[in-house]
Order: structure tokens, then C-alpha cells, then sequence
């Protein structure tokens, strides 16, 4: 198991701001820096074997890791007509980013307007 984990760890070692900002790119000879969201997690653990008072599993032991990760592209970095570097959001990414907020305010909007109603009876 550690040698898995050392393995997980140098492989992941330059994950961060590199992976954030991509490199700049030439679109239309206009260049632009690519800007993600970035987010990688991963766990381990085991289990000696020892069997505790309760269990009914014998003698032996486990272990077990995962991980998983995703990258969600938020827009580009671009200069406007004036020179000045301006951040253009990707309308998608932003849009799929509002839906639990446009959630959570739709379900207390709900708990406030029933609270209301009830207190009228």
C-alpha cells in the first residue's frame, strides 16, 4: 500500500497552479492563457486483520485506495482592443456553476414561503 501512495504522490507532485493556467495558445492570432478549475482527491486505508470483539470475519487483513479528480474550464485570459489583459468566462462553466446556487435559493424561498402560509392559518 505505501508504494502505491508513493507512487500516487509523485505522480500528482505538479498538480496546482501549472495545471490551472494552461499554456498560451494562438486562437485566431489572437493569444489567449486557458483558465480551468482543477480538483484531484484521493484516499487509502487498511485493516490489520485483527478480529475485535463483535466481528465475524476472521483472521486477515484488506486494503484498498481510490481517487478521482475533474477539470472544469472557466474561461481565458485575453487582451481587449485596448491592450489590457481581460478575463473572458466560459458561459457554460458558469451557467452549470449557478445551478446549486439558483437550488438552494429556490428551496429556501420554498421554507420561507410555507412558513409564511402556515403562520396565516
Amino acid at each position: 500500500m505505501a508504494d502505491a501512495f508513493s507512487s500516487l504522490v509523485e505522480a500528482f507532485r505538479n498538480v496546482g497552479v501549472a495545471r490551472a493556467y494552461g499554456a498560451p495558445v494562438l486562437v485566431g492570432g489572437e493569444e489567449l492563457v486557458p483558465v480551468a478549475l482543477v480538483s484531484f482527491g484521493f484516499g487509502g486505508g487498511s485493516d490489520s486483520g485483527t478480529a475485535g470483539a463483535g466481528s465475524s470475519t476472521g483472521a486477515g487483513g484488506a486494503e484498498g485506495g481510490g481517487g478521482g479528480g475533474f477539470v472544469l474550464p472557466l474561461g481565458a485570459y485575453t487582451k481587449n482592443a485596448q491592450g489590457t489583459v481581460v478575463f473572458r468566462a466560459n458561459t457554460l462553466a458558469v451557467l452549470l456553476g449557478l445551478v446549486p446556487v439558483v437550488c438552494a435559493v429556490g428551496m429556501s424561498v420554498r421554507g420561507v414561503l410555507k412558513t409564511v402560509s402556515a403562520g396565516r392559518r
